[in-house]
């Protein structure tokens, strides 16, 4: 299941929030899920992390690259998946022991309601040195706001400015006598 893009929005930039930059469905993790299990999911996915969950849904943690992985293939078939330890060390997934994904997770979730507005998203992530926030309703993922997610709406803030010169007329200088 890939998460859909965000939908785009023609708000001002600084009225945006969490709701209109959210990816939705957020793909998650079980917390009994193995670290092999994990590693083939955020691969499958082609994502970088994904919200940990336990029972009734509720998030109790977050998996991702920095926690521990670079994801690197052995050649350009993608037969071996291999990833580098937070101490360096080249593994192969497949040779992982089978140890549940709580004990890799990074247990302290940021969290945000829909409507935090962009710029505290934005400060979230930097003062927390992430590169995703989840979106919760009582613990429960709602969607997931990224750090590119932000940059796409930098861009397209930037977009739109620029489309907004062009369209104004230029004033005239008069000439001095």
């Amino acid at each position: 299941m890939q998460t859909a893009a965000p939908r785009p929005v023609t708000r001002p930039f600084l009225d945006l929030t969490a709701a209109d930059l959210m990816s939705t469905p957020v793909r998650t993790i079980s917390e009994e899920m193995t670290l092999r299990e994990a590693a083939y999911l955020l691969t499958r996915e082609s994502i970088s992390g994904a919200p940990v969950v336990g029972a009734g849904g509720r998030c109790v943690g977050v998996l991702s690259s920095s926690d521990f992985v670079n994801w690197a293939r052995t050649d350009g078939n993608g037969e071996a998946i291999h990833f580098v330890a937070p101490w360096g060390e080249m593994i192969a997934i497949d040779e992982t022991p089978d140890n549940e994904i709580r004990r890799y997770m990074t247990a302290q979730v940021v969290t945000v309601v829909p409507t935090t507005p962009i710029g505290e998203l934005a400060q979230k992530m930097v003062d927390a040195h992430i590169h995703r926030v989840l979106v919760a309703d009582q613990d429960k993922p709602q969607g997931i706001v990224t750090s590119t997610d932000i940059l796409a709406a930098v861009a397209r803030a930037a977009q739109r400015a620029a489309l907004e010169r062009e369209k104004k007329p230029r004033k005239r200088r008069r000439a001095r006598r």
